[in-house]
Parts: structure tokens; C-alpha cells; sequence
């Protein structure tokens, strides 16, 4: 389940509580409900708007059906809005419990981690390590233990071939959510420092374990691609840029 029971309970719509009320134990059926209702909620939680359509895609179940449990949330005291047209979300300031991982889950969490600590970038390693100290807060005792046998289970190999270590791929992935123009300066192939403004679009990993960023660059008014390690200073500029129409398919094979 992914929230506490206590808070399940409370969420249990009227139809699924008042039936069968002699026997303590409810149906699969009522079951497979409150824990898609709780996963719906879950959704909503971590996108800014949801459409009734990709609920029902990810549920595999009917419009309606979705509606029904929207309704069924909003009824339990849930506060679910509604942009027209868009979709539903909840009310800014609306937090549920924090959310119970199951054993598969909470492996694959230590597994990612092992994975990112191996990177390059130390901006990227600090952040996660503080996020995974969080979500391992929250995990049940026996999936702590679970998690701390595999954490000393793993071997992630390193490509030891020219290696190079960044710090400043999380302030670059802010700078593109906000978009924030970004004044960077870069290290060239003839090792001389170039000064560039440029516009954060999106991010690659390569196989040599190298974050590459894609930008639009001011200076020469079109899209270049950075090696993240090269940048040796960056600093925010108090300027913002508009979101670029180019879709990531559309960049990938022009540039790529």
C-alpha cells in the first residue's frame, strides 16, 4: 500500500464501508479499489494536472469508473480541483502522509542509488544521497534491513578511461525548470576559455559517463551540446527565457 492504514481508512468511500459491515474483511474487489483510489491520489500528488483520460490508461479502466473515484475522493474530503478542459488537481498546500514503499520498491531505490553514486558530478551525488536518506526514513524495519543486505551486495563498474568529475549539474537542471538564462564559462577542445550565456534545454548521459547539456547559446544563436566537466564557472543571469518550441525528437535528430 502506498499510504498508512489509518489514512486508507479515511479515505474508504461510504459504498465500500457500509456493505457487508457484519463481516469485518472486505472484497477483492473493494480492496483492488481502495488501493487504486490511494495510487489516484498518489498521481495527483506528484503532477501538477492529470486527465481523467491517463488515468484510466494507467489504470486500464473505464472513463467513468475514474470519475467515480475522483468523486469518491472528493466525498472522503480529498480537495481535487478542476481546470476546465485540462484535468484535475489538488489544492496547493494539500499533502498526504508519507508514502510506504513495498521490498521491490525499496530495492530498486538502493539499486538507483548505487547507480548515481558512481557518477561524476557531486552536486548530482549530495542531493540524491540527502533524498535517499529521506525515503529510507520512511522504509518498514525489515525493508531497511532488506535494503542494507543489497547496498553491500552491489558492484557498479567504472569506465576508468578519462575520467572527469562535475559540481554543477543540479544547479543547471534548476536554471531549466526555471528557466534561467545561464552565464557559463567553458573549457574548449584547444584547452582556452570561452564565455557564453545560454539558454539550459535539456540533459544527456552518455556511455563514457559524461553529462552533456544541450543549450541554446546566445553568442552563436543556435543549439549546442556541453560537456557538463568542461564548464570550470557558472553563474545565474537575471534573465529568463522562453520555454523553446523544438520538441526533444525534433533536437535529437537535428543535433545528435
Amino acid at each position: 500500500m502506498f499510504v498508512s492504514h489509518i489514512y486508507m481508512l479515511a479515505v474508504i468511500p461510504r459504498d465500500l464501508t457500509e456493505q457487508n459491515t457484519s463481516n469485518i474483511s472486505m472484497s477483492d474487489n473493494n480492496i483492488k479499489r481502495l488501493s487504486r483510489l490511494t495510487a489516484i491520489l498518489t498521481h495527483l500528488q506528484t503532477k501538477r494536472l492529470i486527465t481523467a483520460t491517463e488515468l484510466s490508461d494507467k489504470f486500464d479502466i473505464s472513463v467513468r469508473t475514474i470519475y467515480r473515484d475522483i468523486r469518491a475522493l472528493e466525498e472522503a474530503g480529498i480537495p481535487i480541483l478542476t481546470e476546465e478542459g485540462k484535468g484535475y488537481f489538488l489544492m496547493d498546500g494539500y499533502k498526504i502522509p508519507p508514502v510506504m514503499f513495498t521490498e521491490r520498491e525499496a530495492l530498486s531505490l538502493i539499486t538507483l542509488e548505487q547507480i548515481v553514486l558512481r557518477m561524476y558530478d557531486d552536486s548530482l551525488k549530495n542531493e540524491f544521497s540527502s533524498a535517499i536518506s529521506k525515503i529510507k526514513a520512511v522504509l518498514k524495519l525489515y525493508n531497511k534491513e532488506k535494503a542494507e543486505i543489497l547496498s553491500e551486495k552491489l558492484f557498479i563498474g567504472k569506465n576508468f578511461e578519462n575520467i572527469t568529475k562535475s559540481s554543477c549539474l543540479i544547479d543547471l537542471q534548476m536554471a531549466l525548470v526555471n528557466q534561467q538564462c545561464v552565464k557559463i564559462f567553458y573549457e574548449t577542445l584547444d584547452g582556452k576559455e570561452s564565455e557564453r550565456i545560454i539558454e539550459p534545454f535539456s540533459f544527456y548521459h552518455n556511455p563514457e559517463d559524461n553529462w552533456l547539456l544541450a543549450a541554446f547559446c546566445r553568442l552563436r544563436n543556435d543549439f549546442r551540446v556541453f560537456r557538463i566537466d568542461k564548464i570550470t564557472r557558472l553563474f545565474l543571469v537575471n534573465d529568463k527565457f522562453e520555454p523553446h518550441q523544438i520538441t526533444m525528437k525534433q533536437f535529437v535528430e537535428k543535433y545528435l
